[in-house]
C-alpha cells in the first residue's frame, strides 16, 4: 500500500496537519509579519487563534492545487470562504481574503512546489508532487 499512496488516498485533515508541520519544521516558507493580526476574511470577527494558521492554510492550498490544477487566487478565496452572518437576515457566502491566498501561492512558488499554469492559475510541479506524496505515505503509515 505504501508504494502507490498519493494525496488523494489519505485523510485530508491528517494530511494537512502533517504537511503544515513539515512546512513549519523546514522553515523555508516565509510567513509575513502581519499574519499575527490579520483576519482570514472580511466575514470573520477575529483573527485565527492558532499561531500556525498560515502553515495550515498553505498545506490546504498545496493539497487543493495537487488535486485540481489550474487553481488561482480567486478560486482559492471562494473555496476557503464561509458564511457571512448578517444578524437576523439569512447568511450569505463571503469569499476569504485574496491577499492571504496570493501570499501563500507566492511562498509555495518560491519553494518550487507550484508554478504558473499556461491556462491561468497555478499547478503543482514534479518536485512539489514528490514532496506531497512523500508526506502522504508517512500519513498512511501512521494511520495504518
Amino acid at each position: 500500500m505504501a508504494g502507490g499512496v498519493t494525496v488523494k488516498d489519505v485523510n485530508a485533515q491528517a494530511f494537512i496537519k502533517a504537511y503544515a508541520a513539515h512546512l513549519k519544521k523546514s522553515g523555508k516558507l516565509e510567513v509575513p509579519a502581519w499574519t499575527e493580526y490579520a483576519k482570514t476574511g472580511n466575514y470573520k470577527e477575529l483573527c485565527p487563534q492558532d499561531p500556525d494558521w498560515f502553515y495550515v492554510r498553505a498545506a490546504s492550498v498545496a493539497r487543493q492545487i495537487y488535486i485540481r490544477g489550474g487553481v488561482g487566487v480567486g478560486s482559492l478565496a471562494r473555496r476557503q470562504g464561509g458564511a457571512k452572518r448578517r444578524g437576523s437576515r439569512p447568511n450569505h457566502h463571503a469569499d476569504a481574503s485574496t491577499n492571504v491566498a496570493r501570499k501563500i501561492l507566492q511562498g509555495l512558488e518560491k519553494l518550487g512546489l507550484v508554478e504558473k499554469h499556461t491556462e491561468g492559475g497555478r499547478k503543482i510541479t514534479s518536485a512539489g508532487q514528490r514532496d506531497l506524496d512523500r508526506i502522504s505515505v508517512q500519513v498512511a503509515k501512521a494511520s495504518a
